[in-house]
């Protein structure tokens, strides 16, 4: 879930950023920026009360982190503010366990990507721009982590965190229904504008198409995540339910989702850096 501007979206700080002459991909900056990024989380963070982080992964149940938080209601209960993507995979765990790599440092090309394989049929190149941005588009093969973000104030769904909050209501709890995909260029795969459609539910906000088979979703505490959280940590308490598995989407539906949405979301977002560290991890149980 990234955090952005209303309240959320903190800047990574200005950094001259080593390229590794070694770096498994163009660009790609060296382990010791990452490695040096985790140790100034660890002094950023420590013994200054920071509850729990996100992402993690989800196979593993560790987590040493002592504060608690009352987890959120079940998000049937609660309003659908946001729905935003993530290129690659912030979670690990399930069936997006291969890592992308280190990417440029500031949270593009690296996360976590689908463990299984595509035919070559669903990899055919498409002809047209996906999401494109600054950093990049989308292609057949490509990986992305939906974060489908509900709040227990009474809100509509709109851009940004900031639709999770209400005037009545500045404090809400949080839970993000989070579902990974990989894109393939099938016109029967899953319709991305299907699975953002919004509806009420028992008088609540509901995106209606979030998929009920992708495995039992592991559920914990957190917090917000995105590339501005890699050195400090994220304030803001999350509830989270991850499904582990991967589902295939036609990569022409997320195209023309990106043209125009009701959460005026244009591109992938950027991941933070998987948390390992157990002080900053709750115990999954």
């Amino acid at each position: 879930m990234t955090a952005k501007p209303i309240f959320l979206l903190a800047a990574v700080s200005s950094q001259l950023f080593v390229l590794s002459a070694n770096a498994a991909h163009h660009g790609e900056v060296s382990d010791s920026i990452i490695a040096k990024q985790r140790e100034n989380l660890i002094s950023n963070t420590m013994g200054k009360g920071f509850g729990p982080q996100s992402p993690r992964n989800i196979d593993s149940i560790v987590g040493k982190n002592p504060i608690t938080f009352g987890q959120a209601p079940t998000s049937s209960s609660m309003n659908l503010c946001n729905i935003h993507f993530h290129k690659n995979a912030e979670h690990a765990g399930g069936e997006f366990t291969r890592y992308a790599g280190n990417g440029d440092g500031k949270g593009y090309q690296s996360g976590y990507t689908y463990s299984g394989n595509l035919t070559a049929k669903e990899l055919t190149p498409v002809n047209r721009e996906v999401c494109p941005s600054s950093h990049g588009g989308l292609k057949p093969g490509d990986t992305i982590e939906v974060h489908y973000v509900h709040s227990t104030a009474h809100v509509e769904p709109g851009p940004t965190l900031g639709a999770c909050l209400s005037d009545a209501n500045k404090n809400p709890q949080l839970r993000v229904e989070a579902q990974v995909f990989v894109l393939v260029n099938d016109q029967g795969a899953m319709d991305f504008n299907q699975l953002t459609r919004i509806g009420t539910q028992n008088g609540f906000q509901q995106a209606v198409n979030i998929p009920q088979n992708m495995g039992k979703p592991v559920e914990y505490s957190g917090s917000t995540t995105g590339p501005g959280y890699n050195e400090k940590g994220s304030p803001f308490q999350v509830s989270w339910s991850v499904r582990p598995k991967v589902a295939k989407l036609n990569i022409h539906s997320v195209a023309q989702w990106c043209e125009g949405n009701v959460f005026k979301e244009k591109y992938g977002h950027g991941v933070r850096n998987l948390v390992k560290n157990p002080a900053l991890l709750s115990t999954i149980m």
